[in-house]
Formats: C-alpha cells, structure tokens, sequence
C-alpha cells in the first residue's frame, strides 16, 4: 500500500515536507522547506527530516520560496543524490534563493563562532555549505506544465498554480497491485484573478489531495478594494510628510507591487514618490520575471506592452534599485518621499529591519504588511499590534503607522480553497497543510458545511495508508 507521511506545514504554515512511499517508485519527497522565524544558525541544528535523505529516489519541489525549498542543501548534505524535479523557471528561481539564503547563514556562522571563540567554547559546524547549494542546482531536473515524466513507476505532471513563476500543482499517478492511484499536492495555490498570475488549473480525479489551507479561514479583501485602500494609504502617507517601508517577499509579492506602483503613475496617482527597490536578491529575480513575461497573465502584461515597457523594471518612472549596502544605509539620509520595498517578507532577516529600526519610531512614517505573517517572526509581533519592539539588541518604540492589506496575498482564500477542491468528482481523501490549526479548522468544518467534503488536518510525523 502506498503511504504519505507529513513532516513538514503540518498544523503550521512553513516547514513544507511530506514523504510519498510506494513499492513501484520508492520514496518521493513534495517539497524540502526550512521553517522560517527565528535566527538560521539556532534553528537549522533543530531541523530533522524523519527520514534517511540517502534513501530518498527523488524531490518533487512544488516552487521556489524557502518555506518549500530551503533544506534542499542540508538533505544534500546530510546524503541525498538523486533528482529534484521542478518547473523551469523553479529551477531558474532557485538558484537566486538559495544562494542567498546560504550566504546570510555562512555570515550570521561565522559571526556565531568568534562570539564562541571568545568565550572558550568549539565551534558550530555548517549544517550546509554553498557547495551542498551548487550540488542542489546540479541536480535539478525541470519538466513545463502539462508535459508529463516519470519517477520509477510513477507518472508526474505539473500544472500551474497560479501563486508565484513557476509554482507548480503536483500530480502524480500510479499502479499498485493492479490499480491506479493518484495523489495531487496542491503546493501554494493563488487566487483567481491575481496580477501576473494564471489562475490555478482545476483537477478532477484523485484518490488523496494534500492541499493548502494558509487563509482557510477567511477570505480576502476584493483585489479592487485593496488596491483602492493602497492608493490612500500612499496618499495619506505623502500628507503626512514620511516614507512607507514594504517588507515583501522577493518573489512575487515584490513583483506584483512594482506592477501596481507602475499602474498609479501611469494614471498619474502616485505623487512624486521615489521607489526604491532595496533587496538585491529582488532585483535579480524581477529580471527573471521580465525574462519569463511571456507565461505570465495576458491582460495582465498587456499596459507594459502598450507603454513600451516590456519590463517590470522600467514600468515605474522614478524606479531606483538598491544593490550594494552602501546604497542600502544611502536610504536612511532620505527623509520623506520614499517607498522603500526590502526584504524578508516577514521581517525575519535581511535589509528591512535596518529600515524598520531606523524609520519605525517616527510617527510620519507608514510600514505597510502586504503578504502573511507566521507566527514568532517580527512581522506578525508588529501587525498584532506591539507598542515596543526589540531589534538589535535595543528597544524601539512603534509610532510609525501600521498597515495591512491582505488583498494583495499570493495564496488562495477561503472560498477560492474550497471552490478548487471541490472538482474533484472522485471523492478523495482530504489532507489540509499549510496553515496553523484555526485556518484548517475552520476551512475543514467549511467544507463539509457547504460542499460534504471530508478533509483533515494531519499532525506532524503522521502517515495516510492508500
């Protein structure tokens, strides 16, 4: 019998990883993501994986953000040898995020073990190096939406989920005993409709669905709505005499507000606001997406097609991009007149806290959360509303006004959640992952409620026999 086994964004929204066994293939793993929060070089030494990486036959990544694709070095590492299948402008993607990723942890290390140095203790080893990320690209197998290939016995196709570039819905199909059996793992689902985006294909046969369930319990705000409310807060907040600062993710969510900044200024509702793209990683992943425009939405692209601007990049008039840190701490001497959009998306690492701890204090100023925030990360203490903040090492008093526009979110609502599993006509069984324990809940009850259909939330380490 076949058994899937969920380690990872189980009852928790990152982490992504579940163990896929059957005696016609072997043991396929969905997705290899790293929980994000917290500093990496305290939590990548608690990461465990449940199982032996040398045994694994194969890696199916659904796509390219951390949360799903962040310990494919460590598995390396720790033995894995065999192919990672994604799309190709996964592949593309990932090699941008992981290289980063492993820069920063080989630094944050680093600085790690002279503290450690001095005070007469060992040092830590690398859980991973930039040799073990060079040998992940290495082995990464790409395969386009809809064109099918095989793992062992297994028969895997992609298809387009709509949530970043080349995020991918996993199917795979087959035989044991004499039957065929098809499991289809959601990944990331976006919202109909979504800038840039297509939307996610609809499947309709399967026997186990894992699927998402980030805002399982609610919907979000109308994408018209939420762009209206972005157009006033920029307003308000150029009255007000202060920058905006943007944590956002450098892929898709950086893209998609830079599409929608150019849109204002070409109607000429921007102001005389200066956008300051301060994430080097961001920049080099909008010159994947200018490169890959083509699979991107249509209608969507069609505005930079008629202005000339076959690119993201040149889409917004007064664009300038933050490449180096000398150009980075350059932007603390601006003292009205800036968006700047940094990263990370949750305020975990990265450039955005030095702009936070320089800008988050002044009450002219706006910090405007446009995608989810895990819990623990200093995204979601300061969208729940903390007065003082800690970053560091020293204390910060919250008087820079707080935003949230959720309208902007790359992932599925509720209703759009139940509506994609609810074509599938064969009855399967339900698995709810990534989303913490309220959002499944609700989303689960839902279902049922409104559709009749089962689904669960499976616990960590838990396994599905099929």
């Amino acid at each position: 019998m076949a058994t899937i086994k969920f380690l990872g964004a189980a009852q928790e929204v990152t982490g992504s990883c579940h163990l896929l066994h059957s005696a016609g293939f072997g043991q396929i793993l969905l997705d290899c993501g790293m929980h994000q929060g917290g500093d990496a070089v305290e939590r990548l030494p608690e990461e465990w994986f449940g199982f032996k990486p040398a045994e694994l036959n194969a890696v199916i990544l659904s796509h390219a953000h951390l949360d799903h694709s962040g310990l494919l070095p460590k598995l390396v590492h720790d033995g894995f040898r065999g192919p990672i299948w994604c799309t190709p402008a996964t592949a593309e993607l990932l090699g941008i995020m992981l290289r980063d990723a492993a820069g920063l942890y080989e630094r944050d290390l680093e600085r790690e073990n002279r503290q450690r140095q001095r005070r007469g203790l060992p040092p830590l080893p690398p859980e991973y190096t930039l040799a073990d990320v060079e040998s992940v690209l290495h082995a990464c197998d790409t395969a386009p939406y809809g064109e099918a290939f095989t793992i062992g016995g297994a028969s895997v196709t992609f298809h387009d989920a709509g949530h970043i570039l080349g995020s991918a819905i996993t199917e795979i199909r087959f035989d044991e005993q004499g039957r065929q059996k098809t499991l289809v793992f959601s990944g990331d689902l976006g919202k109909r409709n979504a800038v840039l985006m297509n939307d996610p294909t609809t499947l309709t046969q399967a026997d186990v669905v894992l699927m998402e369930g980030t805002y399982g319990n609610r919907n979000h705000r109308s994408l018209e709505d939420t762009v209206t409310q972005f157009e006033e807060i920029l307003r308000d907040a150029w009255r007000r005499g202060g920058n905006v600062i943007i944590p956002a993710f450098a892929v898709g969510r950086t893209q998609e507000l830079m599409f929608y900044i150019g849109l204002l200024a070409h109607q000429g509702k921007l102001d005389d606001w200066q956008v300051i793209l301060d994430s080097p990683m961001a920049i080099a992943i909008t010159h994947i997406y200018d490169r890959w425009l083509a699979e991107l939405d249509a209608d969507d692209i069609r505005p930079l097609r008629e202005s000339d601007k076959n690119s993201l990049r040149k889409f917004i008039p007064r664009l300038h991009l933050s490449a180096t840190v000398e150009q980075s701490m350059a932007i603390n001497k601006i003292q009205r007149g800036a968006i700047i959009i940094a990263g990370s998306g949750m305020c975990t690492g990265g450039r955005i806290r030095h702009h936070i701890k320089q800008r988050v204090w002044d009450k002219h100023n706006t910090l405007m959360f446009v995608g989810f925030q895990a819990r623990g990360t200093l995204g979601r203490v300061l969208v729940d509303g903390a007065k003082r903040i800690r970053l560091f090492g020293e204390e910060y008093v919250v008087s820079a006004r707080i935003e949230t526009l959720g309208g902007f979110s790359a992932h599925a609502g509720q209703t759009e959640l139940m509506d994609w599993v609810g074509n599938f006509t064969s009855q399967p069984r339900v698995a709810l992952v990534h989303g913490e324990s309220e959002a499944l809940d609700a989303l689960a009850e839902k279902l049922w409620q409104d559709k009749r259909i089962k689904a669960e939330a499976p616990m960590q380490g838990q396994s599905w026999v099929f």
